[in-house]
């Protein structure tokens, strides 16, 4: 029986929401070249993913933080997940804007979060672990406590790791980059000869050089 994580990226896979091309990488808006590209967005027109996405990103708060009391989101591609992932617990969501709005009250956080809730963060992907540790400075200047953060995708960086949690932020993951590529292979998606690329990258994906 396939695992969780193995399941879900089969199915990124099948939706396109996932892609991996080691000998065209994609260029991320850091200028990084990259053998793989998440658009998780697709994952809200596929209405049987879009529910095994929010049901496990529900049970796995439920399971890590228990005593969860809302639910946030960095904006804006995992607003819609979070709001989806609140509604199955019945809880408040709030999302973390990347910039103070220009008028009005000049929001941070859009939506109803009074200090001293406990709080956790949904993102889509986790890369370099920067929007976290943004949204959840934010949140904790607000006088809440962040439990921690569950994910879709992490790419597992080993800096990105080593900066969230030495900013005391854990993180739970449906799927990690290791199991995307396994899965990659056992479903030839990839061949044989592409799997050291993909680990390559994911070690340094600032310096990464393709086709070497």
């Amino acid at each position: 029986m396939k695992t969780p994580d193995r399941q879900l990226a089969e199915k990124l896979l099948k939706i396109s929401a996932l892609k991996l091309q080691p000998d065209m990488p994609f260029v991320w808006g850091s200028g990084w070249n990259s053998p793989i590209y998440n658009d998780n967005r697709r994952i809200l027109s596929y209405p049987d993913v879009r529910s095994y996405v929010k049901v496990e990103l529900a049970k796995n708060i439920l399971e890590h933080y228990g005593d969860v009391q809302a639910v946030a989101s960095v904006s804006t591609a995992s607003i819609s997940l979070g709001a989806l992932v609140a509604d199955v617990l019945g809880l408040p969501f709030v999302y973390v804007r990347d910039t103070p709005k220009d008028h009005g009250l000049e929001n941070l956080i859009e939506g109803n979060l009074r200090p001293g809730q406990k709080v956790v963060m949904v993102e889509d992907i986790i890369s370099t672990g920067g929007g976290c540790l943004r949204a959840s400075e934010i949140i904790r200047n607000a006088g809440c406590d962040v439990l921690g953060a569950v994910a879709v995708i992490n790419y597992e960086f080993p800096r990105s790791v080593k900066r969230l949690r030495d900013a005391n932020i854990d993180v739970v993951s449906l799927c990690t980059y290791s199991a995307m590529v396994e899965t990659a292979l056992e479903t030839d998606y990839i061949q044989p000869g592409d799997e050291e690329a993909l680990k390559e990258w994911r070690m340094d994906p600032a310096n990464w050089v393709p086709n070497r």
